[in-house]
């Protein structure tokens, strides 16, 4: 995609760097947007409704995570609103991801803006690293670099990015409904969906969370359910791979239990919350697309 930046401006304390509007996936629009409150640019991908050229109405938003990797397999599906069997709310899609040098490395600096701070790394994770090395499917220098950004984890901040800084500017540039926002994540980018709806976030009212990284029992998601909580009015969508709660990898048996036990926490308490689950049969790596689309089917075939 060729890019054009524009002049960048101050607008509070997040800079814009505006790019050249070009049709992506249909009707999806790019831009740039400089954080304050995380100290990164991040990429940033807007998909309108297919009807929101023919009318005025204001749209709830939905956030995605990890949109170097998600974009394409989430943007295009905006089709899902004209499709007359399954009856998909109308929305605007806005996918997060990484600019610049992040972007090239974005499976590395994910870890900081979508793991809790101080989630435990499990030792699966180093165990999942080495065989990686050993297949020749990451350098030993990459693996070292994914643990140390595990160290310093700033969830809390990347989310703060999205509330006080994205979706402002999503509402000044969009028609955009005062609530009914929705925020999918998959992989580490579902246990940040996990902590947004867990430590209070007010904006987003349904939560979607596919194959949520929980992979310690000592997790901060486990944790947060264990607390009084009163999610009144909140939707959460887990999905779960099969294969991963069964496969050959300690990581993904690990979040398999992980998984197990944040239902039963969910489940006991009396916090309002309206949980759905759903069991897929696809690998960590083939989930992403399934488990998004499970999400819309059960969470936004009605307004949120």
């Amino acid at each position: 995609m060729t890019e054009e930046a524009a002049n960048g401006d101050q607008r509070g304390n997040a800079a814009i760097a505006v790019m050249s509007v070009e049709q992506v996936f249909g009707g999806t629009e790019y831009f740039e947007l400089d954080s304050a409150s995380v100290g990164a640019r991040f990429a940033i991908w807007v998909t309108t409704s297919p009807t929101y050229a023919q009318d005025e109405q204001a749209y709830p938003v939905l956030y995605v995570t990890d949109g170097n990797y998600s974009v394409g397999q989430t943007a295009p599906l905006a089709v899902m609103q004209g499709d007359q069997a399954l009856p998909i709310a109308p929305y605007l899609q806005v996918t997060v991801g990484y600019a610049g040098a992040d972007a090239q490395d974005w499976s590395r600096v994910r870890n900081r803006d979508l793991v809790p701070p101080g989630e435990p790394v499990p030792p699966a994770m180093k165990g999942s690293l080495d065989l990686a090395v050993e297949k020749g499917l990451m350098t030993q220098e990459a693996a070292d670099a994914y643990l140390a950004e595990l160290a310093n984890t700033r969830a809390d901040a990347f989310l703060a990015f999205i509330t006080d800084e994205l979706h402002p500017e999503i509402s000044r540039r969009y028609r955009v409904s005062a609530v009914g926002h929705g925020l999918f994540g998959y992989s580490y980018g579902g246990l940040f969906s996990l902590y947004a709806l867990l430590t209070g976030c007010s904006l987003f009212t349904a939560y979607g969370a596919g194959s949520p990284g929980v992979a310690s029992l000592d997790s901060t998601a486990l944790a947060l359910a264990e607390t009084p909580l009163d999610l009144s009015g909140k939707r959460l969508h887990l999905t779960i791979n099969g294969p991963e709660m069964t496969g050959e990898l300690a990581i993904y048996r690990t979040i398999g239990r992980g998984f197990t036990a944040l239902v039963d926490s969910l489940r006991s308490g009396e916090s309002g919350l309206a949980l759905t689950t759903h069991v897929l049969g696809e690998t960590h790596l083939t989930g992403l697309q399934p488990s998004f689309l499970s999400f819309m089917r059960t969470c936004w075939s009605s307004p949120a």
